[in-house]
């Protein structure tokens, strides 16, 4: 690989998140990686998303094709364009990022659009309402198409929609935009399935509450959201029977 300039260089070890740092390392040390070390030596089932947080990050990225250990083409991946004019426009992704999670942190506070629980600002991640893979990612930007996620609630999220039948082969954004997973607090499936759910969580001198419920159901030798489910249930039964 080509000695890369220093800005280049700098603008790569500036970057400390897992998925994106490990394409990075990577493509320093090799010179390129493939779809088949993404998934196996990383342990990443979807290789674009990946090399799509590199380029959110204002580094250019080639794809190219090279054989597989099963000597079938795969898809590879290097830096492209590595002159500060090229990366120096492309990392304008980056400070939009900071605009758009300051203008969702000023709206809504810091907490997690899913779990709903109080995180700290720097342990938020901003994600796309509608994935990128079906959404695209569009000329215009409004803090409203993205979305402040917890680690857990933003790998939940990749999980079940990197199993969508949109996701995988209809690219029907308005189905994304009636998903959970998009709008929490309104819609009508959960990746394409008919499941509601509800996500508690109990914070401070609430976490007393909690234990008594985890307390009585194991009394009752029943798992807690079970148990939750039935208190509920009959709650709404009592009032309205």
């Amino acid at each position: 690989m080509p000695e890369l300039p220093k800005d280049f260089i700098d603008l790569c070890h500036s970057i400390t998140a897992k998925r994106p740092k490990t394409v990075i390392d990577h493509i320093l040390k090799h010179g390129f990686i493939t779809t088949e070390e993404l998934k196996v030596t990383y342990g990443y089932n979807h290789p674009p998303r990946a090399v799509r947080d590199v380029r959110e990050h204002g580094i250019s990225i080639t794809t190219f094709r090279v054989n597989g250990s099963d000597g079938r083409k795969i898809a590879a991946y290097r830096f492209g364009d590595v002159q500060s004019k090229q990366f120096t426009k492309l990392s304008g992704r980056t400070g939009l990022s900071k605009k758009i999670k300051d203008a969702l942190t000023e709206r809504y506070g810091c907490k997690c659009f899913i779990y709903l629980e109080e995180i700290d600002e720097r342990e938020l991640q901003i994600d796309h309402r509608v994935p990128y893979e079906v959404g695209g990612d569009g000329t215009e930007y409004n803090s409203e198409d993205f979305m402040l996620l917890s680690g857990s609630a933003n790998r939940a999220k990749s999980w079940s929609c990197e199993h969508c039948e949109n996701w995988n082969n209809i690219k029907d954004r308005k189905i994304c935009l009636t998903c959970y997973w998009a709008y929490p607090d309104s819609y009508t499936h959960i990746a394409m399935r008919q499941i509601r759910r509800l996500d508690l969580v109990w914070q401070g001198d609430e976490t007393d509450i909690y234990e008594q419920l985890k307390t009585k159901a194991h009394s009752l030798e029943k798992e807690i959201p079970a148990f939750v489910k039935e208190i509920i249930e009959r709650e709404i039964f009592r009032k309205h029977p």
